[in-house]
């Protein structure tokens, strides 16, 4: 596996290169119909588990959300307009592969790396199930395994795909190209083209995109939306933040306190 390793200073930046050119999902929600064929094609190609046909009676979704075995899930919100009208919101939801990835930087065992393609996979043969990276993860989109082997699971971007310059099975899937794929510059070339039309349309003033820039709290997603309302409508925290982005600082702390502590002791031996 040719695998890439950022440096510290690449991090930092959030401008790194990958030996490949980085890749991407561009999700545009406005084209999403709910149909799922990203949710089938992505449990048929990594053969993931169903997730049965249990609905909620709250809504069509009878998946609920991301897990260790649903790698992708289409959200449903239902929002009656002022006028009385309904209007649907439907949005592929998936792994955002961070430029600042907690999971990768919490992981023991090396289990979960970033790829010469930018998208950060785990190692199954690696992983140990400590499931360290659950909480670290600001989106809650990986998760324990617990059916299968223990281990934690989350979308790869089809990583075997890639490497024989496949699409991913998501996106190859997709009636509408509501998910495309491809370098994550052009991507978000095209995304600011798409938002900049949609703003001309009166009906649409609210579009934004989601975790397009580095200046959010993850330095960007290699996986980013358009959507329509408030991210938190779609179920997505408005304000990700890399949930290691304070150890630095935190290990500096805690080694000036360790030798301000030995320094304590050295001058009270002194004095006896």
């Amino acid at each position: 596996m040719d695998l890439f390793l950022e440096t510290a200073a690449e991090r930092e930046s959030a401008t790194y290169e990958t030996p490949r050119g980085r890749k991407g999902f561009f999700t545009d929600t406005t084209l999403c119909i709910g149909c799922k064929a990203c949710e089938v094609a992505c449990k048929e190609w990594n053969q993931l588990p169903s997730d049965g046909y249990a609905l909620s009676a709250e809504s069509y979704d009878n998946t609920g959300q991301l897990s260790g075995t649903t790698w992708r899930h289409v959200a449903f919100v239902e929002q009656t307009q002022a006028s009385g009208t309904t209007r649907w919101l439907m949005e592929s939801d998936v792994c955002k592969h961070c430029t600042h990835a907690a999971c990768l930087d919490v992981c023991p065992t090396g289990a979960l790396v970033r790829t010469e393609f930018g998208t950060v996979i785990v190692q199954q043969d690696v992983c140990n199930g400590c499931g360290y990276c659950v909480p670290a993860c600001p989106f809650g989109v990986i998760d324990k395994r617990e059916e299968l082997d223990g281990h934690v699971g989350k979308c790869t971007l089809c990583y075997d795909r890639l490497k024989e310059s496949e699409t991913p099975a998501c996106a190859k899937a997709c009636p509408t190209e509501s998910i495309q794929y491809g370098d994550l510059e052009q991507l978000q070339e095209r995304a600011d083209a798409r938002l900049t039309k949609l703003r001309e349309q009166e009906r649409f003033t609210d579009a934004s995109l989601y975790l397009r820039d580095q200046t959010d709290g993850i330095g960007g997603g290699g996986a980013f939306f358009l959507l329509l309302d408030k991210p938190e409508v779609y179920g997505l925290p408005p304000d990700p933040v890399d949930t290691t982005r304070d150890l630095p600082n935190m290990w500096r702390a805690a080694a000036t306190a360790a030798l301000a502590l030995v320094g304590l002791v050295v001058v009270s031996s002194l004095k006896r």
